[in-house]
């Protein structure tokens, strides 16, 4: 056990899509073969992750392989990173993790991960055809009294935006689109249609779409006046169902605690079991504000951080020197958590799902996720594969001292 366990403080980093491959159900989901970390690996060891003023050469990551990421993709797959070398010494405890949800979105990983895993079927919307039928159409905008709708397809957002961008500020028409997640994305101009107006709509479409079992509407709203310059806010909002039982985070609220959310972890658990909400536009505005977050943080609370640029920016842009670069500056950042710690804290990295951008489409992957913990006082061993994210939220209840939940169990 951690010492001063009733006296600590957890820090819960998801590294949002840095699956490490080996899923034991990979086949079902079409993704047999997909390695977040080991294709990213392989690219930059081969000169394919290099890009002028961005990064070059192998994937250095030394502060997690120091934690034992090298081992954990060993563990995942059967074999070390092309162009990483295990470290002499590990600090931490390492290993990582099958998802038990089904599906691999945003919301059954992180809920998994709070000790809440998904056993329900999610709704989708077809591929083939119009993703939104005609009935869903008409009701929402008679709901929010628009004129239409463009988009209606399986779509990335980016390529959607700069396909109807200019039809949308003409129209005033918003651009709706899904994903193989259960998810409905609303995209507007923040100004000529107007972020107020497109939250709006998104709370009319929330209420729509909970008889269809769809796990998010997300706002996505844009500036720009043209194809060439239309560019995405950190404005984005999640408008999630509720689990669909008591997580990590609503039993630690019960007790008395603080959860400290940052990023969009607040959205993700539809705003229960937080405490505090702080908002931030990047990977590293995120890690600033968990900095701060670390400085007030009390005994007994958790600071759940979510950063969303390895998904969002990257993963699903199939941008493998992003990603590299995205991952070397997240590692650099590591030390400043570490002085920050205290006696009796706990900081765990890992992640929700993969989402392994040289495969093809541009979707999550479903892959085994990493599990790194440390602090003060932790001596370092392996934890295996573990069966369920469900762990990691035990382990968090098991160091700050509160009752454990009916899923996963604590590996302290």
């Amino acid at each position: 056990m951690i010492i001063g366990r009733d006296m600590a403080r957890a820090f819960l980093f998801v590294l949002d899509s840095f699956g490490v491959g080996g899923g034991s159900d990979a086949a079902a989901y079409g993704d047999e073969g997909a390695d977040t970390l080991g294709h990213i690996a392989e690219f930059c060891a081969a000169g394919a992750g290099d890009r002028a003023g961005l990064r070059s050469g192998p994937l250095s990551l030394p502060n997690m392989s120091a934690l034992g990421l090298m081992q954990i993709a060993k563990a995942a797959v059967g074999r070390y990173p092309d162009g990483m070398a295990p470290p002499d010494r590990i600090y931490g405890l390492y290993g990582c993790a099958d998802e038990m949800s089904r599906g691999k979105d945003t919301p059954s990983g992180h809920w998994e991960i709070a000790g809440t895993p998904v056993t329900f079927d999610w709704g989708y919307f077809p591929r083939e055809g119009d993703a939104f039928s005609t009935e869903l159409v008409g009701a929402l905008c008679r709901a929010a009294d628009i004129p239409g709708i463009l988009g209606n397809c399986h779509a990335s957002g980016t390529d959607i935006i700069a396909r109807h961008g200019e039809e949308h500020i003409r129209t005033g028409k918003p651009i709706c689109y899904t994903s193989t997640d259960s998810v409905f994305q609303i995209a507007a101009h923040e100004t000529h249609f107007g972020l107020d107006r497109l939250m709006h709509l998104c709370r009319i479409a929330r209420v729509l779409l909970d008889a269809h079992n769809i796990g998010r509407v997300i706002a996505r709203p844009f500036v720009g006046e043209t194809t060439e310059d239309f560019e995405r806010t950190g404005n984005r909002r999640d408008f999630a169902v509720p689990p669909p039982e008591a997580t990590l985070l609503d039993r630690l609220v019960e007790q008395g605690r603080k959860v400290h959310a940052i990023g969009k972890i607040g959205d993700i658990f539809a705003h229960r079991g937080i405490s505090t909400e702080i908002k931030a536009n990047g990977n590293m505005a995120l890690m600033d504000a968990t900095l701060s977050a670390m400085d007030y943080a009390a005994d007994g609370d958790l600071v759940f951080t979510n950063f969303i640029d390895f998904d969002m920016l990257h993963g699903h842009r199939r941008d493998v020197p992003g990603y590299a670069a995205a991952l070397e500056a997240f590692d650099a950042r590591l030390p400043e958590v570490h002085r920050k710690l205290k006696a009796g804290d706990l900081v765990i990295l890992t992640a929700d799902h993969g989402c392994d951008p040289t495969w093809r489409g541009t979707d999550h992957t479903r892959e085994r996720v990493p599990v790194i913990a440390y602090g003060p006082g932790l001596r370092s061993r392996p934890i295996g594969i573990r069966h369920g994210f469900a762990d990691i939220g035990e382990t968090i209840a098991a160091h700050l001292g509160i009752p454990s939940g009916p899923h996963g169990r604590s590996f302290l």
